[in-house]
């Protein structure tokens, strides 16, 4: 606050002599703060004089967005948690200011594009503080916020998968061991060549260490030991290389025709699929042989036909789109709002990858199921793929 005696009146002195307290003619720091009706009304009434209309103290406070690279340097944090945690500085009451002057509370600016999320707090002490009410805004931080109802329907979801393998391949087992063991005769046939190859161990690999990095983004809490940035930055980079190849599995599909092993055909679909399904449930246990010959040209039954075409043609483009939507938040906001924002793509994106996580389980189980527990992989890595000869004569030897 600064007093100027252009018109000689002395008022810089009047001022000195009315807000010094202790008599030793220095104005102190704490003799400057205006902590009485006394000093406000003499400051009102010099300005009055001085021919000001309406001499009054106004404060206000401006709002900046929450966003990354709000600060720099020495000012800015390094520790991610900081936000992105339990304890979310977002979510903390921040101190504004240790005095009132003239008992006044700040206004908080309207400015375009923003909205303000909390409120200005006056204490009996004297000091302001800033209480934000992020739920209530709809604000959304990735490592603090979290669906309770979603996180429990994906555990539920991948908990039930691991049960009914567990039972599923247990009573495999236990019928097994009671039963002569059946083996028919096999050929090999070059099931999947090389780029095949290639694409679905990249995908998987990307797939599974998407849903580890993206683990530790929705909970950071639990898996301290990493580096919450650098997780993010191994996220998005594994997310590239699953679009990219993605793309280029898509192009090769299509341009080798072989994008026709994976739709489903609607004549008889449901009666085949009905079929498999038999197979699973009570086929398997009689040592029956698959419903349907697994040949190059046809080398999904009708129930991998349908769960493959919904992981490919739906919950992989939409946790992309989603994906790229959280990635992209700040880049452009108003497309994030349109579709929800965060507080509905992060849910969303969160039961997807709980879906996928289920699906890479029940697909690893499903692989055992061939006339051995690892022939499945097996083929997959070396291409070459054992299948039953047609009217071939079996091997039978004596079971355990």
């Amino acid at each position: 606050m600064a007093f100027h005696d252009d018109v000689g009146c002395g008022c810089v002195r009047v001022v000195a002599k009315e807000v010094i307290a202790d008599g030793n003619g220095r104005l102190s720091t704490a003799e400057l703060n205006l902590d009485s009706d006394s000093k406000v009304a003499f400051l009102t009434q010099r300005l009055q004089d001085l021919g000001l209309d309406n001499p009054r103290i106004a404060s206000e406070i401006q709002p900046y967005s929450i966003n990354h690279n709000v600060a720099f340097g020495d000012d800015a944090t390094r520790d991610c948690t900081t936000c992105h945690g339990p304890d979310s500085r977002v979510t903390q009451e921040l101190p504004l200011a240790d005095r009132m002057p003239g008992g006044v509370v700040p206004e908080l600016t309207a400015v375009s594009g923003l909205l303000w999320t909390g409120e200005v707090q006056a204490n009996d002490n004297g000091t302001l503080n800033f209480q934000p009410q992020a739920e209530a805004a709809g604000l959304y931080v990735l490592g603090h916020n979290a669906v309770g109802l979603i996180d429990l329907f994906g555990a539920l979801a991948f908990v039930g998968v691991l049960l009914g393998i567990f039972v599923h391949g247990g009573l495999r087992w236990w019928v097994a061991r009671r039963q002569v063991a059946y083996h028919p005769a096999l050929k090999e046939v070059y099931m999947y060549d090389v780029y095949e190859r290639l694409w679905h161990w990249l995908q998987t690999a990307a797939i599974l260490l998407l849903l580890f990095t993206g683990l530790v983004i929705h909970k950071p809490e639990t898996f301290g030991i990493f580096s919450f940035s650098y997780v993010v930055q191994v996220h998005n980079v594994l997310a590239a290389i699953l679009v990219i190849n993605a793309v280029l599995s898509l192009f090769y599909h299509l341009a080798s025709g072989e994008i026709r092993q994976f739709l489903p055909r609607p004549r008889g679909f449901f009666d085949q699929a009905i079929e498999q399904s038999l197979y699973y449930v009570r086929g398997i246990f009689r040592q029956d042989p698959h419903p349907f010959a697994k040949t190059r040209e046809h080398k999904l039954n009708p129930l991998q036909q349908m769960t493959y075409f919904a992981i490919l043609n739906v919950l992989l483009p939409l946790q992309i789109v989603t994906g790229a939507l959280m990635w992209g938040v700040q880049r452009w906001p108003e497309t994030a709002v349109r579709l929800g924002g965060l507080p509905f793509l992060a849910p969303f994106h969160t039961l997807i990858a709980w879906l996928f996580a289920a699906f890479i389980v029940m697909h690893v189980y499903l692989t055992t199921t061939g006339h051995t527990p690892l022939a499945g992989i097996r083929a997959m890595m070396l291409g070459w793929d054992e299948v039953e000869v047609a009217q071939g004569e079996a091997i039978v030897e004596s079971g355990d």
